[in-house]
């Protein structure tokens, strides 16, 4: 076998030769030798994060800008074409920075004595412990190392009690747990939750609290597997979208990157201009919702999770926006296709599963626009099968790379009956 030139990365990541040999951590350019090692081409790039090649959060940082952005390209260019979606338009994708992720979703546990935080290894459940993220938002990354600190005094105070399952002492005395840790940046300071530890004690109040203060953070929730106790909150938490602050929920989804919930926003701003009703289908907060409401722009926010629902009613009545939120799962109880005929335009923004049953009323509708947002390009795909073949074309397609350096892609989508 000889040396052979990487001509493309595959959709998981690794580089591909024309021949079908796969290299992980390769770049177009790159030659892979015979015994599996590379010769760097001209798009290979250092990675910026020692943790690259261990941690699985990023994939991709052996890429350069230009074979970044294409790559998210080719991810929503190709799922389009496996359905013959005949996309009248493909716009260049948009990029989030690095530092710029505004949430992250971390592992803790104990290991050989030690308390690990951050993200599971590549293919595996091992966690990775994070010196860096180059991801992450400055006031994020700026918390992983006192982060670790409090979780093993958390760790350490629930030790003792008979029967504890969440953590305890091992054989030599170490502190054994396991946690989840969700990090967000709020229009307050930075959200914390930790869930999978309780906080019982003067002690441990205490130290949460004294971590809240000393780190100015907006909330901190703890969830000792009976749902999220705020221990700390000095003022209601909240987003702000499109000028509009909204109560935020403790675990409420929001858009990985404020850049890259600008780029999705924008599409669905132009793409349903002049439109007096749209339904913002899996709306969340309302992340679409207020940015489309206007004086001639009226909205139904249809959310399944009573919170975010709540929320957006709060924010909606507030300011007084033309926004009405309705609780109901979109998934058991899709809107009709009768009750569709009634707007102008939808705007939905599944889960990574798509939206399957909705979307076949939509296809039965009399609905003019169809604005669809993606986390995921393959089950897209099949739903923006299902519009095609009800009436609708693709008129416009705008690929987004939220989360930066990895395989993960964003897409916001525009059909037009």
């Amino acid at each position: 076998m000889t040396t052979e030139e990487i001509i493309r990365i595959a959709a998981k990541g690794d580089g591909i030769t024309a021949s079908g040999r796969f290299a992980w951590g390769a770049a177009p350019g790159d030659l892979l030798r015979e015994d599996g090692s590379l010769e760097w081409g001209p798009h290979h790039v250092t990675p910026p994060c020692r943790h690259f090649g261990q941690c699985g959060g990023c994939q991709l940082q052996q890429l350069d800008e230009e074979t970044l952005a294409g790559f998210v390209a080719a991810r929503v260019g190709n799922a389009s074409a496996s359905q013959e979606l005949g996309a009248a338009q493909i716009t260049p994708p948009h990029l989030s920075p690095s530092r710029s992720r505004r949430r992250a979703s971390l592992k803790a546990v104990s290991s050989g004595g030690r308390v690990m935080l951050g993200y599971n290894e590549a293919k595996s459940a091992r966690v990775i412990e994070l010196a860096e993220c180059p991801v992450l938002r400055p006031e994020l990354a700026a918390l992983l190392g006192p982060l670790r600190k409090l979780l093993i005094q958390l760790g350490q105070g629930q030790a003792a009690p008979k029967g504890r399952t969440k953590a305890k002492a091992g054989k030599h005395g170490h502190v054994r747990l396991a946690a989840d840790v969700e990090l967000t940046s709020t229009d307050q300071g930075v959200d914390l939750g930790i869930k999978g530890l309780s906080a019982e004690g003067l002690e441990l109040t205490q130290a949460l609290l004294d971590f809240a203060r000393e780190h100015a953070l907006a909330r901190v929730t703890i969830d000792g597997g009976y749902g999220a106790d705020v221990v700390w909150e000095p003022e209601p938490v909240t987003v702000t979208l499109s000028g509009v602050a909204v109560p935020f929920p403790p675990g409420s989804f929001l858009q990985a990157t404020l850049d890259g919930e600008a780029a999705l926003v924008s599409a669905a701003r132009e793409w349903l201009a002049g439109a007096a009703s749209v339904a913002d289908l899996f709306a969340g907060l309302g992340t679409f919702a207020f940015a489309l409401a206007g004086p001639e722009t009226k909205v139904l926010a249809v959310e399944a999770a009573r919170d975010a629902s709540q929320a957006c009613a709060a924010a909606a009545g507030r300011v007084q926006a033309p926004v009405h939120a309705l609780h109901r799962d979109l998934f058991r109880n899709p809107l009709l296709a009768d009750e569709l005929n009634r707007f102008d335009a939808v705007v939905l923004d599944p889960p990574r599963a798509g939206a399957r049953e909705q979307v076949e009323r939509i296809a039965g509708s009399t609905v003019g626009r169809v604005v669809y947002i993606s986390c995921n390009p393959a089950s897209w795909a099949k739903d923006a099968r299902t519009l095609v073949d009800g009436g609708y074309r693709l008129a416009a397609l705008r690929p987004v790379g939220q989360f930066r350096w990895s395989t993960h892609v964003e897409l916001a989508s525009l059909f037009v009956r």
